[in-house]
């Protein structure tokens, strides 16, 4: 080694150790980040040894039960169709060719933009007497007693398909990508072993892919133990209902997070039991021949008009279905166009979004900045554990968050004669944020983490010998590398706000509404043809958001 070289790495360590300090800040802001996405969390278990009124015992003696065996009930048939329907539609559009293979590659993904409870909503609107399946056999068959013969899907079978087709999509992408990235020697060894079309897709493709559709049926498992809308609209007792119920009509908040608790173990719970069961499973291909890019099959005759009529079935009930009621209502009703508030409702959804988006970001980049420079081992648990957040359902992070607010406004602002911040938090915008930012927070946090994952350490190096300092490394060199990643992550925090419900409904304050509030009100009130008006405009404004970053979810390997 030469002598500038020597001299050259002597500073470049000394300037590191000098440097020490500094990332102090950055792994403090980084810990105080994590902690606060925590609180909830920490607030639902803290929680549950705290006194209840007589409703626990009431409710324990009568309807606990029927809670979790409905909670339980919903989960295995949602996880039983959403793996269908998904893995099958995946499977159709990523080994095949067949006429609209390439349009249903994406247009499957619109399923997102339909909440649950908008399905639920044009699901009851079509089958119930007199609606719009009555109104069609009237005017081509004349009249008759119709009512009779058309089936009514509510209850517990009309929430079981209201949150199917609104979630199979996380199946969907995540098995489509795995099933992509399969070599054709998967295929070939099938085919040498004798095996059939069918039995090579359940003995050798379906495993290789049973991490990504586990990972799917997971986020499925998550929003569906977390659905408000649907199971309340079919009035489907769970444990989310009941935690909503226990703070609204019993204004308990120590029974709202002792329910809280049993459902968060719920969740935990399936995590631990699908890590055990893939603890010894080995997932990849060894091959001396590596990866051989894989062929699409051209389908002829029967089976290309039974793929295509498959896929096409699934979305039409998925999206065409929701969206046509939603349009028939508001075209058959145009009263309730005008009623609504339009301008408002846009400007309210469109404030939220962009807040939320900005407080997402610049945490979350903080965040995992501060995780980079300071490479410390608890500080990357710490994160890691805070980003279960999203794992949480919306109504349990509105309590555990109202919670806690009043804890600390009773025990320590008040005590030090401080005026209530009860009003500041909840009730407010600043409260819906900080509750979006919790939920939201593993959505930004994740995104960023796998675009930094990009970065190699060694440009980080360089910029510090070149005299940069740490903060002028994040933001002229880390941010636009990151651009990309970071309007992916707008678009799906915009998405998921826009159809936010229980959190929005809980926080928000008095007469600020948003799209899905103002349906689900009209809809609680038993006046649907009110609540396809922002039922409509909800699925719109998603299906655009969709529409725009259907390019980073469905890249291919030769794209």
């Amino acid at each position: 080694m030469n002598g500038d070289s020597y001299w050259t790495l002597y500073f470049f360590h000394v300037y590191k150790a000098d440097c020490n300090m500094k990332f102090n800040s950055w792994y403090l802001s980084s810990f105080l980040i994590s902690f606060v996405v925590l609180i909830p969390i920490i607030t639902v278990f803290s929680s549950f040894f705290e006194s209840t009124s007589n409703y626990y015992e009431i409710l324990k003696n009568t309807f606990l039960m029927e809670y979790i065996f409905n909670s339980i009930i919903l989960l295995i048939s949602v996880l039983a169709l959403t793996f269908v329907i998904g893995t099958g539609t995946a499977y159709l559009v990523s080994f095949y060719n067949f006429p609209g293979s390439n349009f249903f590659k994406w247009a499957l993904i619109l399923s997102f933009a339909v909440p649950p409870y908008i399905y639920a909503y044009s699901l009851t609107a079509f089958f119930e007497n007199y609606g719009t399946a009555f109104t069609i056999l009237k005017n081509l068959f004349g009249d008759a007693n119709y009512n009779k013969n058309i089936p009514k899907f509510d209850g517990m079978f009309g929430a079981i398909l209201s949150i199917s087709f609104s979630l199979y999509a996380y199946v969907y992408i995540l098995a489509r990508a795995s099933f992509l990235y399969q070599s054709q020697n998967l295929i070939d060894l099938g085919k040498n072993l004798g095996f059939s079309k069918f039995k090579s897709f359940y003995k050798i493709i379906l495993p290789a892919a049973r991490p990504a559709i586990v990972a799917g049926l997971s986020l499925v498992a998550m929003e569906t133990l977390a659905e408000f809308g649907a199971v309340d609209f079919f009035s489907i007792n769970t444990l989310t209902t009941g935690i909503y119920n226990s703070w609204i009509t019993f204004d308990d908040l120590a029974f709202a997070n002792r329910i809280s608790f049993f459902l968060l173990l719920f969740i935990f719970s399936l995590f631990v039991l699908e890590n055990l069961s893939r603890r010894r499973a080995k997932y990849h291909l060894n091959s001396k021949g590596g990866f051989k890019q894989k062929q699409k099959t051209k389908l002829f005759g029967k089976s290309s008009f039974l793929a295509f009529i498959f896929c096409f079935l699934i979305f039409f009930m998925s999206f065409l279905f929701p969206l046509g009621q939603m349009l028939y209502w508001t075209i058959k009703f145009p009263e309730n166009l005008f009623d609504l508030q339009i301008i408002d409702l846009v400007l309210n959804t469109l404030y939220l979004v962009v807040l939320s988006s900005l407080v997402l970001l610049i945490f979350s980049l903080i965040s995992n900045y501060g995780n980079r420079v300071s490479n410390n081992k608890s500080l990357n648990f710490l994160s890691t554990i805070s980003i279960s957040g999203y794992a949480i359902p919306g109504v349990i992070l509105a309590i555990a968050f109202i919670t806690f607010i009043a804890w600390l406004d009773d025990s320590i602002i008040k005590s030090l004669g401080f005026a209530s911040i009860k009003k500041v938090f909840i009730g407010s915008i600043l409260g819906l944020v900080l509750v979006y930012f919790i939920r939201f927070y593993s959505l930004a946090f994740n995104g960023i983490k796998s675009g930094y994952e990009k970065i190699n350490i060694s440009v980080d190096e360089s910029a510090y010998l070149l005299g940069y300092s740490k903060r002028k490394t994040f933001m002229n060199i880390h941010i636009p590398f990151l651009r990309n990643s970071l309007l992916f992550i707008i678009i799906l925090i915009s998405l998921e706000i826009i159809r936010e419900l229980p959190i929005t409904l809980i926080l928000r304050p008095f007469n600020f509404e948003t799209f899905a509030t103002t349906a689900y009100i009209s809809a609680s009130e038993d006046l649907l043809e009110a609540a396809a008006v922002p039922s409509l405009f909800l699925i719109l404004i998603a299906s655009l958001f969709i529409i725009i970053s259907s390019k980073y979810i469905l890249k291919e390997n030769n794209e």
